[in-house]
This record gives C-alpha cells, structure tokens and sequence, in this order.
C-alpha cells in the first residue's frame, strides 16, 4: 500500500520517450570500483549508445577516464551521488528499492521533505 501511494505521486511511470526510441546496440555498465582510474578511456565509453553508470561513481574531474556521457544512473538511496553535477538532465536516475527506509527516502524526495 505504501508502495502503491508513492507510486501515485510520481510524474510519470514509464521510461521517458528519447529512452524508449533508443536501440541498445552497443551498452556498457560502469561501476564504481575505480578500475578505470589513469585508464583514459572516456571518449571510447562515451561512443557506447547507452551508458549506465552505478551508484556514486563520479564523472566530474575523471572524464579522460569514465567518459561523461550517462543514460540511466542506478544506485541504492544510500549510494546515490550528493553532487547535483552527476545527475545530467538527459539521464534516468533508477532508484533501486528493497528496504522499509528506502521507501521513507523516496517519499521524502518526492515530497521534498527532510528524512
């Protein structure tokens, strides 16, 4: 009931459009383990058609190495990046519940409340 009821507050329930239409012919996850580090191979990621990215591994200051392109952002509530700058306005951010207060969390996001 819980889950039903934030559902409920959320704009929309479905992949965006531009997502949908996009054809994964060639996709690439990307951890957040810092193997990549000094590896500089950002602009060969960046050439993938989605990228999706896992819990708070940053692309600021490491693009050389991680590229900076991110379709889908997937993490915990608990390992979601703080810096507003990792979350690009053409990406999805995929929260991945499955604990009580991670429904507490959602909710606080989307009623902009203090958890």
């Amino acid at each position: 009931d819980k889950l039903k009821g934030l559902l409920e507050l959320l704009p929309e329930h479905d992949l965006p459009e531009d997502l949908k239409s996009k054809h994964c012919k060639r996709c690439v996850v990307v951890g957040s383990g810092g193997i990549l580090h000094g590896s500089e191979l950002g602009h060969l990621l960046n050439q993938f058609d989605i990228v999706i990215r896992l819990n708070d591994a940053p692309v600021q200051g490491y693009t050389d190495h991680v590229g900076n392109k991110t379709t889908i952002r997937m993490t915990y509530p608990e390992g979601a990046p703080l810096s507003e700058h990792e979350y690009p306005p053409a990406s999805l951010f995929v929260a991945v519940l499955f604990k009580s207060v991670d429904f507490n969390w959602l909710q606080a996001m989307i009623k902009n409340e203090t958890l």
